[in-house]
């Protein structure tokens, strides 16, 4: 179902990182997570690195699989960052796995 919200930020009123930063905000809070406890660079890079090296509609689908098991696995950082790698490691060559996902920033 389409949302009805009219309050929908946009980039140009105060940049693409403005409106994820609160974005990312929100749902940490209500979700009650560690206003601290999420990389989003890295949850991004990953994304943009799978839905380059697998399909589209596998980025989001990977990035809830990552959450899944990063959080089976205690959630702190660290499991995060495993997570992200053995995904990583599943991609063909060039699309983020020599470089364990730290790219540029850029989608």
């Amino acid at each position: 179902m389409a949302s009805t919200n009219t309050n929908t930020k946009r980039p140009e009123d105060g940049g693409i990182e403005a409106v994820l930063d609160e974005w990312t905000a929100r749902v940490v809070s209500v979700l009650g997570l560690a206003p601290d406890s999420v990389d989003a660079a890295l949850v991004l890079d990953l994304t943009r690195d799978v839905a380059h090296g697998v399909a589209r509609p596998a980025a989001p689908l990977t990035a809830f699989l990552v959450g899944l098991a990063a959080g089976r696995a205690g959630g702190d950082s660290s499991a995060v960052r495993a997570a992200v790698d053995t995904v990583l490691a599943l991609l063909p060559s060039g699309d983020g796995a020599g470089d364990g996902g730290a790219g540029d920033g850029e989608p």
